[in-house]
């Protein structure tokens, strides 16, 4: 156990967090909603500072980011917990693990562990990612830190609740975020436990401070496929910057929404076609490789730049961070 970041004492022992924009209450010998932050005698711990559920090598574009040293492996770690209560949860048995049972596990890690992990397996970035990366920040912050250092790069994977106070602690050591825009307010209130508006105010917040950003709409039918949330969606992200790439990703039933079909491929093209009419320069189709939505061209003479099937590469037209056609910058982190 490790006292927590972010929390006040207030009357009769209890503590209110303030690591996210739940901002829980949390009663003496009491867990806040993620599970892995525990009240004892009026001070905060965290219950997951090292310890590692899950930790492997992973393509950078399988987070996904496609404008961050693409090509590149990300080392990426996750503790349990989660502080929403997603019912399409792909990684709900270690999220949503301290919902469920008292204990907390993992394998006991160091953060020079990590960045040790990291340079030896040939990553150029650490990923903090699998579970909500908000939760074990204690511990992130510290490896973030080192591997700053160490000349390694710092990336979440997020739903972006954190709070405006913990989102500008970590800000200078993190370079790469991949942002969940889930839904409009319904859909987090029901689906989610939340709600949307410090998402989008930390979209906006984290590219201000200069994170290079990324954002992901996972499209479930009949929920979030509208035409008009869509357009809103993309409409608010060239509000902020029109390079911000954004992922609109085939949702496959699991969890508590297997009621629900898979996307329609149609239903994802389109999506990709209201992004770009709206003016976003880069918009990116997932979870069904193959098709082209995977790929980056030019914005301005439309000129295949990175060929890819899935996570992997095939083809690279891009030099000096410019199209090698036109000259058209293409913005993002590492490119050739």
């Amino acid at each position: 156990m490790k006292e927590a970041f972010f929390y006040e004492q207030i009357d009769d022992f209890k503590v209110r967090c303030g690591l996210c924009n739940h901002h829980c209450v949390i009663k003496e010998s009491g867990r806040g909603l993620c599970g892995v932050r525990e009240n004892s005698k009026g001070k905060l711990y965290s219950l997951v500072y090292g310890k590692i559920i899950a930790s492997h090598i992973d393509p950078i574009e399988k987070k996904p980011l496609f404008h961050f040293l693409p090509g590149s492996a990300s080392y990426s770690i996750a503790t349990v917990g989660c502080n929403f209560r997603c019912l399409h949860c792909q990684n709900f048995s270690i999220a949503h693990y301290p919902k469920r049972f008292s204990d907390i596990p993992g394998e006991e890690f160091s953060p020079r562990d990590i960045v040790n992990g990291a340079r030896i397996g040939g990553c150029k970035s650490i990923s903090y990612t699998y579970t909500e990366p908000t939760i074990f920040l204690e511990f992130a912050y510290d490896c973030m830190i080192l591997a700053r250092r160490e000349g390694i790069k710092n990336v979440f994977v997020s739903n972006g609740y954190m709070s405006e106070e913990a989102l500008r602690f970590i800000s200078p050591y993190l370079d790469g975020i991949n942002v969940d825009l889930k839904g409009d307010e319904e859909f987090y209130k029901k689906i989610c436990g939340g709600r949307l508006e410090p998402v989008m105010n930390n979209i906006k917040l984290f590219r201000e401070l200069g994170v290079w950003v990324e954002v992901t709409t996972l499209i479930i039918p009949e929920l979030n496929d509208s035409e008009d949330f869509l357009r809103r969606v993309a409409k608010f992200l060239y509000s902020i910057d029109a390079a911000i790439p954004w992922h609109v990703t085939q949702f496959y039933p699991t969890y508590q929404l297997v009621d629900k079909p898979r996307t329609p491929i149609e239903t994802l093209i389109k999506a990709r076609e209201i992004g770009l009419s709206e003016g976003l320069k880069y918009v990116y189709t997932g979870n069904i490789p193959g098709q082209g939505g995977e790929n980056t061209y030019c914005p301005n003479c439309k000129n295949l730049l990175i060929e890819r099937f899935g996570y992997f590469i095939n083809k690279v037209n891009i030099k000096n961070s410019r199209c090698n056609k036109c000259a058209t910058p293409i913005e993002g982190v590492g490119f050739p």
